[in-house]
């Protein structure tokens, strides 16, 4: 295979770096913010256009943190969320590595808004791994759209057919088959020698 993108979330990274919980399962505790209330303010109604890049995060934050947990800075909550979404699979990445010396291209295909890409990139080190990534923020698009596909392979200047693709989410996975990626449903019993398996005999439908 020449070229192999990996998604982030639910693939190489899986929430609190000490237990794995999802990120914000202790979020009113810690930082006095229900969870719901964050979900409804501020995900619902922005979330879309930040992590497509049409506004940053920052601002939009504040604004609504000013309304519904005014004694919490922005920044704080940006810290929190990074760094308790932050437990890498060092399985994978070691078995990425191997892949990468036998001439694979891996590249991140994900979706994020820019100061999430720039921490996943520079203070977790997956830049040091991955040749590059493709990110819904700097896109302009997000996955499952065709889009996000399209630009990505017109980047990395290859065929459809050349590109294989691992994904939690089978939405991105039908998406991303349609276009004509190799593209395979990852699961926690997934394993990469049994992706690259599959895509070498074109089984494209296999759940791993």
């Amino acid at each position: 295979m020449k070229i192999l993108m990996v998604d982030v979330d639910g693939v190489l990274v899986h929430g609190r770096p000490t237990d794995g919980l999802p990120l914000f399962t202790y979020l009113e505790r810690d930082l006095g913010l229900p969870v719901p209330l964050l979900q409804q303010e501020f995900f619902k109604p922005y979330w879309v256009g930040i992590v497509t890049g049409q506004e940053p995060i920052e601002p939009r934050l504040t604004e609504v943190l000013s309304r519904i947990a005014p004694h919490l800075n922005a920044q704080t909550l940006l810290d929190y969320w990074f760094e308790n979404d932050s437990r890498l699979d060092r399985q994978l990445l070691d078995d990425l590595a191997r892949l990468k010396d036998k001439g694979t291209l891996l590249y991140l295909a994900t979706n994020q808004e820019h100061q999430r890409a720039a921490y996943l990139r520079d203070v977790l080190g997956l830049g040091a791994l991955f040749d590059g990534m493709f990110y819904s923020a700097a896109l302009g698009t997000r996955k499952p759209f065709s889009d996000f596909f399209r630009l990505a392979t017109q980047e990395v200047g290859a065929a459809p057919e050349d590109i294989g693709f691992i994904d939690d989410v089978e939405e991105n996975i039908v998406a991303a088959k349609e276009f004509g990626w190799k593209a395979l449903h990852w699961t926690p019993a997934s394993r990469l020698a049994d992706a690259i398996d599959a895509f070498a005999h074109g089984d494209q439908a296999t759940r791993l």
